[in-house]
C-alpha cells in the first residue's frame, strides 16, 4: 500500500502510474461536510493589481451571488483552478469507491475496528460486499474511513491518520484504478495538472535499507546503496511498477477510445513518498531512490516526507533528515524537493519542536515548496524565514480543510494571510480529499469567504499553482509573478494570454515548454470563464 502519514502494512506499495509514453504533454455542489470556516475577515495581501474589464465584470458577478449558495457552487466549480500540487493518492480516492473496490476483491471488514483484511472472513469479520446492500454498514464504513460526520469535539488528528490503516488493504491492490478515480475528479474540477504522492518499490527499498544498515557518514552510506547496482535495481523496479500501473489506469479510464474518461487528458507527475517515521537507513534509502528516479524518469518529479510530523521518530530525527536531503541534493541536483513542514500546533508537540521545522526545511534541505507550514509564527525568527521564502519563491501548499480537521487550525489562526502579506507564493490544495470529504472548489470557496478574496486574487492563486508546479520548461510569466504580477514573458508579450493564435515566437515557447503550455491552456479557460460569468466578449 501507499505509506501516507501512517504506518506501513506488510510492505505493499501503491505504485506510480504512467498515463502515456511521456506523461508531460497532453495539451489537449458543496461537499457533504460543512466548511471548516472561522469568522469571515479581510486578509492583508499584496497591493491590488490592475484588472481587465473581463475580470472586473466577473468580480462584480461574484459579489452579486455571495449569498446564493447554488450559484456560488456553480461559479467555484467552473473556476479554472490550475494544478493540484499536494495530493496523496491513497487518501484522494473517494471513500465510496474504496468500499466498492474492497467488495469487488472479496475483502473482509473487521467488525470491531472496521479494518479491511484479506479473506476468508472469520467470526469477527464480515464481507465488504455486504456494504452494497446494507446501508447502515456502508455508512459506518464511510465514517470509519473518512472524516464524514466526525464530531467537532473529537480527536480529528488521530481519526484522520487511523483511516489510512483501515483501508490500506484496499489501496495497494489497484493503484491504476485509484488514479482513474482521482484524475476524473481533478479534471472535472477544471484543473489541468496533478502531482500526486505514492511510495515506489516500497518492500524492496525496505529490504535494501535493512541489508545496508545505518551509517552516519552519508556519502559512505550512499556509496553502499549504489554499489553493485543495488539502487539502480530499485529504480528499474519502480519504473516497471509505473508501466504496469499505467496500463491499469488506461484500461480503467478507457483512454484512447471513444468513451475516454476526463482523467485521460490530465497531465500527471509523481512525487515519491519518504516514510519519515521509519528507521534512519530506510528514510535515506527512500530519499535516494526518489531523487534518482526524478533524474532518470520524467514521470517522477520530486520527493516528500510523509507520515505524522509529530510522531516521536519524526521529531527525534527531523534535523538529521534535513541534512540527508541537503547531502542528496548535491548528488541529484535536478530532483525537486517539497516537504511537509510545520504541520504542527501548540499542544500537539512540546514548544521546542515548534521553533525550527519550516526554517530548516527551507534553509538546510533546500525545499522548493512547503506543505502546510501552519506553525510559521511559532518559529524562531519566523519573519526572516518568510522573507527567505518570498525571495526564493518557495511556495506554501495550503489545504484548509486538512489543517482544520487534523490540527484544529482555521480562520484567523491560520497563517494564510501572513504568508501573503510577506510575499510568499501560496497555492491551494486538497491533501486527502477522499478522507476529508471535500474537493478543490470547496477550498477556493473557503478562501474567498474567510479571507475576503476578490476574483482577481482567486485567479492569481490558481495561476500560482501552475507557476510553482514541478512542470519542466520556461514559465509563461516573467520575473517573480507573486511580487511583480502575472505579466507574459517577452516571447508572448503583445499576445493576450490564452489567445487562439499566439504569434510565432510565443508558439515556439508553448511547443518547447510543458509549463508554459499548461499555463496558456489555463488562460484560455479563463477567457471562456469570464465570458460566462463576467459578460466579457
Amino acid at each position: 500500500m501507499s505509506e501516507h502519514r501512517h504506518t506501513a502494512r506488510r510492505g505493499r506499495s501503491l505504485l506510480p502510474v504512467a498515463l502515456g509514453a511521456l506523461i508531460l504533454l497532453p495539451l489537449s455542489a458543496l461537499p457533504a461536510q460543512a466548511d471548516p470556516a472561522g469568522p469571515s475577515r479581510d486578509a492583508p495581501a499584496p497591493a491590488p493589481r490592475a484588472t481587465t474589464g473581463a475580470e472586473a465584470g466577473t468580480a462584480a458577478h461574484l459579489r452579486a451571488i455571495r449569498d446564493d449558495p447554488r450559484r456560488l457552487d456553480r461559479f467555484f466549480r467552473a473556476l479554472p483552478k490550475g494544478g493540484e500540487l499536494h495530493n496523496h493518492l491513497s487518501g484522494a480516492a473517494s471513500t465510496e469507491y474504496l468500499i466498492e473496490l474492497a467488495a469487488g476483491d472479496g475483502l473482509c471488514i473487521e467488525k470491531e475496528t472496521m479494518t479491511a483484511v484479506e479473506p476468508p472472513c472469520g467470526p469477527d469479520a464480515r464481507p465488504a460486499a455486504d456494504a452494497r446492500t446494507d446501508r447502515e454498514f456502508h455508512d459506518a464504513l464511510v465514517r470509519a474511513w473518512s472524516m464524514e460526520d466526525f464530531p467537532a469535539d473529537g480527536n480529528g488528528h488521530d481519526h484522520f491518520f487511523a483511516a489510512f490503516g483501515k483501508f490500506g488493504e484496499v489501496t495497494w491492490r489497484h493503484p491504476g484504478k485509484l488514479l482513474a478515480n482521482v484524475a476524473d475528479s481533478v479534471a472535472e474540477q477544471n484543473q489541468f495538472y496533478l502531482e500526486t504522492m505514492a511510495t515506489p518499490a516500497s518492500e524492496s527499498g525496505k529490504k535494501l535499507a535493512a541489508a545496508v544498515g545505518w551509517d552516519p557518514d552519508l556519502a559512505r552510506l550512499h556509496r553502499k546503496l549504489v554499489a553493485g547496482g543495488k539502487l539502480d535495481k530499485l529504480v528499474a523496479e519502480a519504473r516497471g511498477e509505473a508501466d504496469a500501473t499505467g496500463a491499469e489506469f488506461r484500461e480503467t479510464a478507457r483512454c484512447g477510445t471513444g468513451r475516454a474518461r476526463p482523467g485521460c487528458k490530465l497531465t500527471v507527475r509523481w512525487i515519491s513518498q519518504v516514510s519519515r517515521a521509519s528507521s534512519k537507513e530506510r528514510v535515506f534509502t527512500q530519499m535516494a531512490l526518489g531523487m534518482r528516479l526524478a533524474e532518470r524518469d520524467g514521470r517522477f518529479a520530486a520527493v516528500n516526507l510523509v507520515q505524522p510530523e509529530d510522531a516521536e521518530s519524526s521529531l527525534e530525527n527531523y534535523r538529521l533528515q534535513m541534512r540527508m536531503l541537503k547531502y542528496l541534493r548535491g548528488v541529484y541536483p535536478k530532483a525537486h524537493v517539497t516537504l511537509h513542514a510545520g504541520e504542527l500546533w501548540p499542544g500537539l508537540v512540546k514548544p521546542e519542536h515548534l521553533k525550527f521545522h519550516i526554517k530548516e526545511a527551507v534553509g538546510v534541505a533546500g525545499a522548493e515548496r512547503i506543505g502546510h507550514g501552519v506553525d510559521l509564527e511559532h518559529e524562531d525568527d519566523w519573519q526572516r524565514t518568510a522573507r527567505t521564502m518570498a525571495d526564493r519563491e518557495v511556495a506554501v501548499e495550503v489545504p484548509f480543510t486538512s489543517n482544520a480537521q487534523i490540527l484544529g487550525v482555521k480562520g484567523d489562526d491560520h497563517p494564510f494571510a501572513t504568508y501573503r502579506a510577506h510575499g510568499v507564493p501560496v497555492v491551494l490544495a486538497t491533501d486527502d480529499p477522499g478522507v476529508s470529504r471535500i474537493d478543490i472548489s470547496h477550498e477556493y470557496r473557503y478562501a474567498a469567504r474567510t479571507y475576503g478574496l476578490s476574483y482577481p486574487e482567486l485567479k492569481d492563486l490558481a495561476r500560482a499553482s501552475l507557476e510553482y508546479a514541478f512542470l519542466p520548461g520556461r514559465s509563461l510569466w516573467r520575473g517573480n509573478p507573486t511580487r511583480d504580477g502575472y505579466a507574459p514573458t517577452g516571447a508572448c508579450r503583445g499576445t493576450p494570454p490564452g489567445a487562439q493564435e499566439p504569434r510565432p515566437q510565443c508558439r515556439r515557447l508553448l511547443k518547447a515548454s510543458p509549463k508554459a503550455a499548461a499555463q496558456w491552456r489555463q488562460e484560455a479557460a479563463y477567457r471562456d470563464f469570464e465570458r460566462t460569468f463576467g459578460g466579457a466578449r
